[in-house]
C-alpha cells in the first residue's frame, strides 16, 4: 500500500521536502513489517532505523518514540481504509445502505490480508484504545466515519441511534474478524460469513432509512 499523504498528528516535525516525506513513509513501511514479525513489544527505534536504512537521529527528528511511529502508521491505515470505502461508494453500484456496510466489512478483511502491519495493529487497539483520538475509543472513531459515509452516500437518517448502533456493530465485527484470523492466517471464511450475517441482522433492526 502507498499513500501520498503523511499523517501529521504524532509527528515531532512535519516533513516538507519530497525526500523527507519519502523517508518518513519508509519508516512507516519498516514499522509495519517489524510489528508483523515481532509485535509491538519487539519494535524498537534502533531496529526501525536499521530496517528503514536511516540514521537513528532521523527517526527522532520526526518521532519522539515508537508509540508515535505506530500512531502515525495507524492513522495512515485509517486514511487508506476510508479512501478504499470512498472509492467503492463512488462507483454508484450499491442498491442500498446495507451493501455499503458490507463493503466496509470486506475492506476491513482485505486490509487484514494485504496491508503490512494491519493484522497486528488493526486500528491501534493493541497499543492504546485511544490511539486515534485522545477522548474516544479507536472503534468509536471508525464508527463515526462509517456513519458519515452512510449519511452522505445513502441518506441514512443522521441520528444518535445510528452512531450508537454502528459502534456496537464495529465492536462485534472487530472481535469476530480477529477470531477468524486467529483461527486461520488468511481468515476463517466460516467465521467471517457469520460475522457479516450477525452485523446485517443487527443493523437491519436498529438502523432506519
Amino acid at each position: 500500500m502507498t499513500t501520498s499523504a503523511v499523517t501529521t498528528g504524532p509527528l515531532r516535525r512535519v516533513p516538507v521536502q519530497g525526500r523527507s516525506v519519502a523517508r518518513v513513509q519508509r519508516m512507516l513501511d519498516a514499522c509495519a513489517e517489524i510489528v508483523d514479525e515481532v509485535g509491538y513489544e519487539g519494535l524498537t527505534t534502533t531496529l526501525l532505523a536499521e530496517r528503514a536504512e536511516v540514521a537513528i537521529g532521523s527517526v527522532y527528528q520526526f518521532f519522539p518514540d515508537k508509540r508515535a511511529i505506530v500512531q502515525a502508521l495507524t492513522l495512515r491505515n485509517m486514511e487508506a481504509y476510508l479512501e478504499r470505502l470512498a472509492t467503492r461508494f463512488g462507483s454508484g453500484t450499491f442498491a442500498d445502505w446495507w451493501e455499503g456496510v458490507d463493503a466496509g466489512i470486506d475492506e476491513y478483511i482485505e486490509m487484514h490480508r494485504t496491508v503490512p502491519g494491519f493484522r497486528t495493529l488493526h486500528f491501534g487497539d493493541v497499543v492504546d484504545v485511544h490511539l486515534l483520538d485522545e477522548e474516544r475509543d479507536n472503534n468509536a472513531v471508525i464508527a463515526e466515519q462509517l456513519a458519515r459515509l452512510l449519511v452522505e452516500q445513502f441518506h441514512v437518517a443522521d441520528e444518535p441511534r445510528l452512531r450508537f448502533a454502528l459502534e456496537i456493530a464495529v465492536e462485534a465485527a472487530d472481535a469476530l474478524i480477529k477470531l477468524a484470523f486467529r483461527r486461520r492466517t488468511d481468515g476463517d471464511e466460516q467465521v467471517l460469513a457469520e460475522a457479516k450475517a450477525l452485523i446485517r441482522e443487527y443493523l437491519h433492526r436498529h438502523v432506519s432509512v
